[in-house]
């Protein structure tokens, strides 16, 4: 593309080659964002079809790894890749990481389970989720960069936010290919082999992102340093080990990217998780709600990218922040009155009260879903937080078990490590204790029918004399008689149990199922549940649409992909990525499912003071000037 004047660029309309840019940067940014979120939304899936034949450490391991390789690997993505993008170009290193990425996905959704190749299997899998997330790390820089260095200096945040609309549309694009795919199939079909199917689609965005790409020319301010000859002969040293340098990374860190990304990942992933895991609202209605209020939100991206040109970068994000600030609880108190009535009604009356031994309950941060709490109190708090009950701690006497009081009814806890071999029994009795206690109270917990074998129907009656069961009563009822081989597969009876028969009745007990909390989705008022989440996503929109300008403005052309990528990952990947494990260790602290919105609003309130402060606004600046 001929390299024009600032004059000529600033009044001028967006012209066949800058569309045909934007076009294909986002549209391999989108694909990629894609790609990166299938993991997340089939994790059930692919943890069945690889790390389920494994013992519970081994699992745990993985669980770890893939964690890792998913959010804390990208900043290193950001490394490698910006400075190949600072030396080679950065058409040829985006067009590296949209194949890496698209090839990785690929091989996920062909990849036989560990039923079939052992413990390869999952090992393959964590490396094509670490090569994911190098190449996010190096993707979003280059794009953004890419297209920045393209756009005439008056309207740089309006063309940059194209960019900054594809990880939502990435993660909505995912979330409406799981839905097609998981009703056209049936749900266990997707279960055995259905959840492979996005990854493959992958195959086909990838040609298409490639076959773009390969089309399009350096841009200009690249092509004009090498000319030049100003490029960097080591970005890396140049970028964070030289103060003037470092500094500006550390401040667009602080002063912009680690709020930034606290108000993405809460306005869109942990909203959803509070929709799904505290207010019980179920997955399906869950998905639509996010995929509605995305769909919804996602044009104000280019809205305030477009406003930015006009009043700066620096207000539009700091409002952002700020609104975040305050009405973060009001907001998440809103959708719990929306989504699950029943639930808020009941937090409002009744407040469980543990008494612990000091030193019994300790902080329960578990990023990955796979630690194992066995101290009695834990057990108990652990059980509450699940259930999204609120409760207060109280010091109790040493060396005795938590109890907890819910209305009139106390239930003793246990200490599973004390337990030993009989820690499983005591689990299924304080559950079942503590789900009776709750529902008494006025929780909305329903149970399902129970299919219980005759082997096991006088202890089954024993463990639930709430039910009222008479054991003649239900044998001479309906019942099916079915192969003991098929009750072993189900895991209803062990061949012990089975005494040596070859069938068994099996009896159908009416509300005798597992207890769950949940949603009724009669009372769930949709309009505004997804008018409040539309409202955190225009939150995330204000600050995050004007953000890639502001930060390819920060940096010299000679080292942007480099300096501009890194303190963007370590927000996103590092104080964004572990939101949802925190905030949820924090609500579980402290016996409050609000609780843990602290953790955004102060990272929000230091990066509020700090871009204050520090952060200079950029609008309008000549790209070639950034010394």
């Amino acid at each position: 593309m001929a390299t024009t004047s600032v004059a000529e660029t600033n009044g001028r309309g967006m012209t066949r080659e800058e569309k045909k840019v934007i076009f294909a940067s986002s549209l391999g940014t989108v694909f990629e964002w894609y790609d990166f979120y299938l993991y997340g939304a089939l994790v059930a899936f692919i943890g069945t079809a690889f790390f389920s034949d494994y013992p519970e450490a081994t699992r745990n391991i993985f669980a770890l790894l893939a964690f890792a390789a998913g959010f804390l690997v990208r900043p290193f993505g950001a490394l490698v890749f910006g400075r190949i993008g600072d030396l080679v170009g950065r058409k040829y290193t985006f067009l590296v990481t949209i194949l890496i990425m698209g090839l990785s996905t690929f091989l996920v959704g062909v990849l036989p389970g560990s039923a079939s190749w052992g413990i390869i299997a999952p090992v393959i899998l964590i490396i094509l989720r670490l090569l994911q997330g190098l190449a996010l790390g190096g993707e979003y820089g280059g794009a953004a960069t890419y297209v920045a260095e393209h756009a005439p200096d008056n309207k740089r945040g309006y063309y940059t936010s194209w960019i900054q609309t594809t990880a939502t549309l990435g993660l909505f694009l995912s979330l409406i290919v799981v839905l097609v795919v998981q009703n056209a199939v049936g749900k266990d079909a997707f279960a055995a082999w259905g959840w492979r199917i996005p990854f493959l689609l992958s195959c086909v965005l990838l040609a298409i992102s490639v076959w773009i790409r390969l089309s399009l020319s350096e841009s200009p301010a690249f092509k004009k340093m090498k000319e030049e000859g100003k490029g960097s002969k080591a970005p890396l040293s140049e970028a964070f080990g030289q103060w003037k340098n470092a500094k500006i990374a550390l401040i667009a860190l602080l002063g912009l990217t680690a709020g930034q990304a606290v108000v993405w990942y809460a306005g869109q992933f942990y909203s959803l998780f509070f929709l799904q895991s505290v207010l019980k609202v179920d997955g399906q209605s869950v998905n639509i709600m996010i995929a509605i209020a995305l769909l919804i939100g996602s044009g104000f991206f280019v809205v305030f990218g477009w406003l930015s040109d006009k009043i700066g970068r620096k207000p539009i994000i700091m409002a952002g922040l700020a609104l975040a600030i305050l009405t973060y609880f009001p907001l998440f108190k809103a959708l719990t009155h929306a989504a699950n009535p029943a639930l808020a009604q009941a937090e409002q009356t009744i407040r469980a009260t543990v008494t612990a031994a000091p030193g019994d309950c300790t902080f329960q941060f578990n990023p990955v879903g796979t630690a194992k709490f066995n101290n009695s109190c834990d057990i108990a708090t652990s059980f509450l937080s699940k259930s999204s009950v609120p409760y207060t701690i109280a010091e109790g006497p040493a060396g005795q078990p938590a109890t907890v009081k819910v209305g009139d009814t106390t239930i003793t806890s246990y200490d599973a490590t004390a337990a030993g071999a009989g820690a499983a029994a005591k689990s299924a009795v304080f559950t079942h204790d503590m789900n009776l206690a709750l529902q008494k109270a006025g929780f909305p917990l329903a149970r399902d029918a129970a299919k219980v074998p005759d082997a096991k129907l006088d202890a089954f009656i024993a463990a639930n004399p709430e039910l009222g069961l008479n054991a003649a009563t239900v044998r001479a009822g309906d019942k099916t008689v079915t192969p003991v081989a098929d009750l072993v597969k189900a895991k209803l009876l062990t061949a012990d149990q089975a005494g040596g028969a070859t069938d068994m009745p099996v009896y159908t007990i009416a509300n005798g199922g597992a207890f769950k909390m949940v949603a009724d989705p009669a009372a769930i008022n949709w309009p505004l549940t997804i008018a409040i989440l539309t409202i955190l996503v225009i939150y995330v929109t204000m600050v995050y649409g004007p953000i890639a300008a502001i930060l390819v403005e920060m940096f010299p052309t000679r080292i942007r992909y480099t300096g501009m990528s890194l303190p963007y990952h370590i927000g996103n990947g590092w104080f964004g990525g572990l939101l949802p494990a925190t905030v949820f260790a924090m609500s579980a602290a402290k016996g409050d499912i609000y609780y843990g919105l602290w953790y955004p609003i102060a990272i929000a309130a230091m990066t509020l003071v700090i871009g204050l402060i520090f952060v200079r606004e950029t609008k309008g600046v000549d790209l070639n000037s950034i010394k």
